[in-house]
């Protein structure tokens, strides 16, 4: 149940695990731009999947992952000044598991639209809202 808290609500249901969409966040940041690791921390916390800031740590496990997976290609960028630092672009097998996540994401959004509606209906009849 949601609770008031100075003018804040703080949802108590249980939810579901936020970090699985850290996956799908990634793959479309870097379908936009091929990033860097702390490039990529800024620009997922624009979804708003993840709350508060997300832990390098993860970040770049999840990204390990992606390559081990053959979704996400890295090398070494050595130019400039300062330490090299890795260079993170999605490939062809990533872009298929892109669009997998969107037709996914989007089955869900149907679904708890209808969930969402039916919910609205029965308070409506009940003169709740």
């Amino acid at each position: 149940m949601c609770q008031s808290s100075d003018g804040n609500h703080v949802c108590q249901c249980p939810g579901g695990k936020t970090e699985r969409y850290l996956q799908p966040s990634l793959l479309l940041v870097l379908h936009l731009k091929p990033s860097y690791g702390y490039e990529l921390l800024g620009k997922i916390n624009d979804f708003g999947f993840m709350d508060g800031s997300v832990d390098p740590g993860t970040i770049y496990r999840h990204l390990r992952r992606l390559e081990d997976d053959g979704f996400v290609s890295s090398k070494w960028d050595t130019t400039g000044t300062g330490p090299a630092r890795r260079f993170y672009e999605i490939t062809p097998d990533g872009e298929e598991l892109l669009i997998d996540w969107v037709m996914f994401m989007e089955r869900n959004y149907h679904n708890l639209g209808k969930f969402l509606n039916q919910f609205r209906h029965t308070l409506s009849k009940k003169g709740k809202i």
